[in-house]
């Protein structure tokens, strides 16, 4: 109620100064005559506040009164809604005197005045005011904290960037992360999830599964599809940009990804509820071996892992995919029919790559460190293969809990 109290003023003060900005209190000092040309008498000029500009000033101030309203109006209906209802779809116009207007820069003021109000709790019935979309941080905070991962920045950012600046998608985004355990997806998954929503992973926009915790048993496969469906279904009637993001794919059930699939494929959505704003993120560990088997070719040859091109990549990740016949994911219809728009490859993580996320682990934590405890980081976890013990097999994933040992 305090904001309430507050707010009333503070929008009649920026109505003022908005159209104090937009020439609408008076033109004085702002004409110019030509020399040619006959001046008013000089009596009428020494006569300011004559009958005819105080008629003038009075319609001034009251259609400046009329316009803090308007204001007003629309800064409340824009915070709490519920006390617009009754007038939606009434359409009342103001009329303004000669050479007053709505000027636009003062809606912009209002839009930034909700948003910021907004940025300290929920303000509408859906989580849409709490999309950010910031593709600007997020293709820095990759640059900075996803390490060796040049093929994952540049796909992720690109694509996820390009569907946003799709007014009208034919569907939507798909992205399937793949690589070993430890190389990045899951952090890559978080992160596009805080760079698109204030509210990171919590938004009510933003829907995380992990396969072996939210479906379990196959034997309740029926059960767990009514239910998926009908939670992706709701989301996306809940808010217009929607991101799914599934954990450990491979270990899906076929039913469950059957059951997904019309999600993800084009559809004119006339008079339906419209899934080509959606985003959905696949994190699986196949893939992992073809992957690692090129890193490990190009190591052998002396080239540096940043030539490792996407074209060639993606047919060795293609063709490893197809032969897990085992596989649901991999026999699923999403590749069969095309539905993933991206494989993102996540490279094997070498020794170097390690001592850098040991580096973002004290980083974080506000602790110290030297250039002694990151190797001694780096050195506690496994490499393989057995002979060149290139690629950490873990990843970077214990590293955050193995610098405990280096605490007092």
């Amino acid at each position: 109620m305090g904001l309430r109290r507050l707010l009333p003023p503070l929008g009649l003060a920026c109505c003022l100064l908005l159209l104090g900005g937009s020439g609408v209190l008076g033109n004085r000092g702002t004409t110019t005559r030509r020399p040619c040309e006959e001046g008013p008498d000089p009596v009428a000029e020494r006569e300011p506040w004559s009958l005819l500009r105080y008629g003038t000033v009075k319609k001034h101030l009251k259609a400046l009164g009329a316009l803090s309203k308007k204001y007003w109006h629309y800064l409340v209906c824009k915070v709490w809604k519920e006390g617009c209802q009754e007038e939606k779809g009434k359409k009342k116009e103001l009329v303004l005197f000669p050479g007053w207007s709505l000027p636009l820069v003062g809606q912009d003021y209002l839009e930034i005045l909700s948003a910021w109000y907004c940025s300290f709790g929920k303000c509408c019935e859906t989580g849409d005011c709490r999309i950010v979309n910031d593709i600007t941080g997020l293709e820095a905070d990759l640059s900075g904290q996803l390490h060796g991962q040049h093929l994952a920045k540049e796909i992720v950012v690109r694509a996820v960037r390009g569907f946003l600046q799709n007014p009208r998608p034919k569907k939507a985004l798909v992205l399937s992360f793949h690589g070993w355990s430890g190389t990045g997806k899951n952090f890559v998954a978080r992160m596009v999830a805080s760079h698109l929503y204030r509210d990171g992973l919590k938004s009510e926009c933003v829907r995380m599964f992990i396969s072996l915790f939210h479906f379990p048993h196959h034997m309740y496969v029926d059960s767990y599809k009514v239910q998926l469906k009908r939670q992706i279904s709701e989301t996306v009637q809940r808010c217009k940009q929607s991101l799914f993001i599934f954990d450990e794919a491979e270990k899906l059930h076929f039913g469950l990804l059957d059951a997904i699939k019309p999600f993800m494929a084009p559809s004119d959505n006339k008079g339906q509820v419209d899934y080509q704003r959606s985003i959905f993120l696949f994190l699986s560990n196949l893939g992992g071996n073809a992957i690692n088997e090129v890193a490990l070719d190009f190591w052998r040859a002396g080239r540096a892992r940043e030539e490792i091109s996407m074209e060639f990549l993606e047919q060795q990740l293609r063709l490893e995919l197809q032969e897990a016949e085992e596989n649901c994911y991999a026999r699923s219809h999403l590749l069969e029919e095309n539905l993933i728009d991206f494989f993102v490859p996540f490279l094997p993580l070498e020794y170097h790559h390690v001592k850098l996320c040991a580096q973002d682990a004290f980083l974080a934590r506000g602790l110290p460190y030297t250039e002694a405890a990151l190797d001694e980081v780096a050195r506690m976890m496994v490499f393989v293969p057995k002979k060149e013990k290139l690629f950490s097999a873990q990843g970077c994933k214990s590293v955050s809990h193995r610098i405990n040992y280096f605490l007092p």
